[in-house]
C-alpha cells in the first residue's frame, strides 16, 4: 500500500476529474462498530467533509458533490432525522466557506427542511456566490426520481402552455430543467461504505461517470482514500461508446 505522498506524487496533475460526486456512507456502521451513537458518526463524517473538501481543492477539483441527506432519509427513525438536521445546521460554518474561497450550491427538495436548517444553507448560498474557488454541491432532501419527476412535471406544463413541442424534446430541454442544470456532469463517482449501488443519486448526470467503490466507511476516508480513487480513475480509459481505437485516434487529432 502506497503512503498519501506517494499516490499524490503519481497522479497527473492534467487528468485531474473536474467533477467528482461521492456517496457519504458508513457513518452509522463506523459508529456502531465503536460502540457509539450513529449521530457521532454522523459528526465524525463531517470532519471528513472538511478534509475532502480541502484535498479537492489542494488537487484542482473544480465541482465536488456530496450526498448529504436523500429523500428516503426522511424515513429514518426521527430522533436520527432530527441529529441530521441540527447537524447540517451546525456544519454550515461560512468561514469555512470563505476561507477556502468555496461556492456553496444546494440541490433537492428543500421545502421539506426544518425553516431554520432551510434558512441557514439558502444565505450561505447566497453569501458564497461570489467565491470563485471549488463549487461545493450538496444534495439535500435529494434524489434522482425526485429530480427527474420535477423536470417532467415543468416540461409537461410547457407544453400544455404552449411553450414546448413535445415530439421537438431534446436532451438538452430535459438537462436544462434539472436540479444540476448548467454544472458539468461528474467523471468520477466515489461511494464509501462497502455498498455497490448508486441509491437514487445523479442518475441522469452520472449516465457515463466513471464508478469507484471502497469499503472505506466514509469517517475513516481521508486524503490518502480521496487520491487514490483519482488515481484509478485515471488509469481507466473513458471510450463513451466509441472504440479503443476511436479514442487513440481522437487523442491524436485523426479525424474519424
Amino acid at each position: 500500500m502506497h503512503n498519501d505522498t506517494s499516490i499524490s506524487s503519481r497522479l497527473d496533475p492534467a487528468r485531474i476529474p473536474s467533477h467528482v460526486a461521492i456517496i457519504m456512507d458508513g457513518n452509522g456502521r463506523w459508529a456502531k462498530a465503536r460502540g457509539l451513537d450513529r449521530s457521532q458518526g454522523h459528526q465524525q463524517g463531517v470532519e471528513t467533509v472538511h478534509t475532502i473538501t480541502e484535498a479537492a481543492i489542494t488537487l484542482g477539483v473544480k465541482y465536488l458533490t456530496l450526498y448529504a441527506f436523500s429523500t428516503e432519509n426522511w424515513n429514518r427513525p426521527d430522533a436520527e432525522v432530527a441529529a441530521l438536521m441540527s447537524l447540517i445546521l451546525s456544519s454550515m460554518e461560512e468561514s469555512l466557506f470563505m476561507k477556502n474561497n468555496v461556492r456553496l450550491l444546494i440541490i433537492g427538495d428543500t421545502s421539506r427542511l426544518p425553516d431554520g436548517v432551510r434558512e441557514a444553507v439558502l444565505r450561505l448560498v447566497e453569501r458564497t456566490a461570489g467565491n470563485t474557488g471549488l463549487t461545493e454541491i450538496i444534495a439535500l432532501s435529494y434524489s434522482s426520481k425526485w429530480e427527474l419527476t420535477e423536470a417532467a412535471r415543468a416540461i409537461a406544463r410547457d407544453a400544455a402552455a404552449g411553450r414546448l413541442d413535445p415530439d421537438a424534446l431534446t436532451e438538452d430541454d430535459i438537462e436544462c430543467r434539472l436540479a444540476t442544470a448548467g454544472l458539468p456532469h461528474p467523471e468520477l463517482l466515489i461511494r464509501t461504505g462497502g455498498e455497490l449501488r448508486l441509491s437514487n443519486y445523479l442518475l441522469w448526470q452520472c449516465a457515463y461517470s466513471e464508478l469507484y467503490f471502497c469499503d472505506t466507511y466514509w469517517p475513516d476516508f481521508g486524503r490518502e482514500d480521496f487520491c487514490r480513487a483519482i488515481l484509478d480513475y485515471q488509469q481507466r480509459e473513458r471510450r463513451f461508446g466509441k472504440t479503443s481505437e476511436q479514442v487513440a485516434d481522437g487523442a491524436l487529432g485523426i479525424a474519424l
